[in-house]
């Protein structure tokens, strides 16, 4: 669902007792928690139960399961997932009443109110660079405030509000939501064409980026490794901003050397347009997340942070949910569940799981993410799982989308070479279908950004002996 950004957005103090439709989401339960920890009157709904919706409930925060107008008895503001129809119960009460209705992007600018936010945008990495930035400001003892597209393991929750007036937020573009901030600093990872059924073109989708620097108050850290920030770079330069460019070629202001990925663990050294700082060591595993070290690490220094402290906080982080998650091991079979869901993810967390893998057998479970994304990408999709050693696709994960017959999960099956594919069919009947192909020593990863996240933990209960 579209709803309007409203023109004036006040602080979230002044908004009353706020509803969230689709709290359980990573995007609002954040911004739940943080008006929550400031003592404003919070509630909400999710169509499902869940891990998230228990922890906000041992919060302190109330939290239906399923949709009802009833629940709206008391409310001021309601803010809702664009995931959400038009016909909910509860945006139609809300409606009908007159109330404040929000996008998930003015709910967070509320509470960017008063506060110097860093904002954190691109494609891909937005989630992990987040959360190594906050990782590393908490080592360095800047007390930030931070919202954060996933659960993050070594912070203990996806949002916490600080002692200090920092603010770091990841910066999403899928929806525009990231043209409604106007951060002090903000990170640019990549800009990779994503999201065509908002923008329609590549080049609206690379505009609203241009946009977004527009936006940005002092300072901009981008990847030196990615063809389309150059052009940002420039357009920063022109405005003032002070920029500082991070990646592993020889142009870069801070530059990443003798890069390794053994296992899970990544290492490289790093350098300040030649001045040695140091030595990373990341405790998981990949080219990508090292890029996403160096990004977060050039926003800690333009923020005057002590650069050991920022180092040792980037070593402290263990992880997101969902990026590379390593969920267990049973059988033999190590199970990691990623969020990966673009061509360009997939290639780049194949090339960590072989990493990871060794000389064990890789085996992907991928579910295409949206009918729109595959229309566009199904073929890279397929050609980018080519990379494991047996490929299992399971149905188009639907989300706001209705289905179309002539866009299938075929399209991503047929397009992989070398391994053998196969399509899987529904992700609720997923697992029954991989545990016969499971092998000792094999590594399953599953991919996606839908359901998909539910079948790592039921192969491994199989495998466990569970059922």
């Amino acid at each position: 669902m579209r709803i309007p950004v409203p023109t004036d957005i006040p602080s979230a103090t002044e908004l009353g007792h706020v509803f969230f439709v689709g709290i359980g989401g990573a995007g609002l339960s954040a911004i739940a928690r943080l008006m929550a920890q400031q003592g404003i009157p919070v509630s909400g709904s999710d169509a499902h139960e869940s891990a998230v919706l228990a922890a906000l409930r041992a919060e302190g925060i109330t939290c239906h399961v399923g949709h009802d107008a009833e629940h709206l008895a008391g409310v001021d503001t309601v803010i809702a997932s664009t995931a959400v129809r038009d016909d909910n119960p509860e945006i139609v009460e809300a409606q009908r009443r007159g109330l404040r209705l929000w996008p998930r992007s003015a709910g967070l600018r509320s509470v960017m109110q008063g506060r110097r936010t860093i904002a954190v945008a691109g494609t891909h990495g937005k989630t992990t660079t987040t959360a190594m930035l906050t990782c590393a400001l908490i080592a360095a003892g800047a007390e930030p405030s931070f919202a954060i597209g996933a659960e993050v393991a070594s912070l203990g929750a996806n949002a916490r509000l600080g002692a200090s007036d920092l603010l770091v937020a990841e910066a999403d573009e899928s929806d525009g939501a990231f043209l409604v901030y106007e951060p002090e600093g903000a990170v640019v990872t990549n800009v990779d064409a994503d999201h065509l059924d908002n923008y329609g073109t590549v080049e609206a989708y690379e505009a609203a980026f241009d946009e977004f620097v527009g936006r940005v108050g002092r300072f901009l850290v981008l990847s030196a490794d990615d063809p389309r920030t150059g052009d940002l770079a420039a357009l920063a330069r022109d405005r003032g901003l002070e920029v500082l460019t991070a990646g592993f070629g020889e142009d870069a202001d801070l530059r990443g050397l003798h890069l390794a990925v053994e296992g899970t663990t990544t290492t490289f050294d790093v350098a300040l347009r030649g001045v040695d700082l140091g030595r990373v060591e990341l405790a998981v595993p990949g080219a990508h997340y090292a890029l996403d070290a160096l990004l977060a690490l050039g926003a800690g220094l333009l923020l005057d942070q002590n650069v050991d402290l920022l180092i040792a906080g980037l070593g402290a982080y263990t992880g997101a949910n969902r990026r590379m998650q390593l969920l267990g091991e049973a059988g033999g079979v190590r199970v990691y569940d990623s969020y990966a869901h673009h061509p360009t993810e997939i290639r780049a967390d194949l090339a960590a799981a072989r990493a990871v893998a060794g000389p064990d057998r890789l085996v992907v479970a991928y579910q295409p993410h949206l009918v729109s994304r595959t229309r566009t990408y199904g073929v890279q999709m397929g050609q980018a799982l080519s990379a494991a050693d047996r490929v299992v696709v399971a149905d188009i994960y639907l989300a706001r989308e209705d289905a179309d017959p002539a866009v299938t999960s075929a399209l991503v099956a047929d397009a992989v070479t070398g391994p053998e594919a196969t399509l899987g069919g529904p992700v609720a009947g997923l697992a029954d279908v991989l545990v016969p192909e499971l092998r000792p020593g094999d590594l399953l990863l599953t991919l996606g950004a839908g359901d998909i996240t539910t079948v790592g933990p039921a192969v491994l209960e199989v495998l466990g002996g569970g059922r």
